[in-house]
């Protein structure tokens, strides 16, 4: 197998510091690299529907959420791991893109619902169906097996951090 740059790492650690087990730099090391490639490719699919991945991910939840597909911010925040001031400003944005609509809650003058417009909709369609085209893509250097076994290891370690 061919060397990547995060090897270099690890040689130079091992020459300086031969007495540190310095393998777990490999892993987190080569997830971090990875998550920066991955963000700006998958962030290239987003941008063709003129979204960031912020706003992608309101539309996808809401889309995923089913009929009437929509939910209250606090469900929206929750979901996404984001403050409600994100989720706000994120809301707000939309919005104004007339992607989503505010709809009051008949039975709580206070509460809202975030809802999809009919625009919304046909733009996560269509955006969710490229991205989706664009992770099978970038995944096609691994095979079946190979992306089984990263899937189990990586629910593992994410599980981990997620109790």
């Amino acid at each position: 197998m061919n060397a990547d740059p995060v090897d270099a790492i690890l040689a130079q650690w091992q020459r300086e510091r031969p007495d540190l087990d310095v393998s777990p730099m490999g892993i987190i090391g080569r997830m971090g690299r990875l998550a920066k490639y991955l963000d700006r490719a998958i962030q290239e699919t987003f941008s063709d529907f003129g979204l960031n991945a912020g706003e992608f991910d309101v539309l996808a939840t809401l889309r995923r959420s089913g009929q009437p597909y929509q939910l209250s911010p606090t469900e929206l925040f929750n979901t996404l791991m984001v403050s409600s001031g994100t989720m706000t400003h994120r809301i707000d944005r939309l919005e104004q893109a007339d992607l989503v609509e505010r709809i009051p809650v008949s039975s709580d003058r206070r509460g809202m619902l975030v809802q999809l417009t009919d625009k919304g909709f046909n733009l996560i369609e269509k955006a969710v169906e490229a991205h989706v085209v664009n992770e099978h893509r970038l995944l096609s250097v691994l095979e079946e097996a190979e992306r089984k076994a990263l899937t189990q290891l990586l629910r593992k370690f994410l599980i981990s951090f997620e109790k």
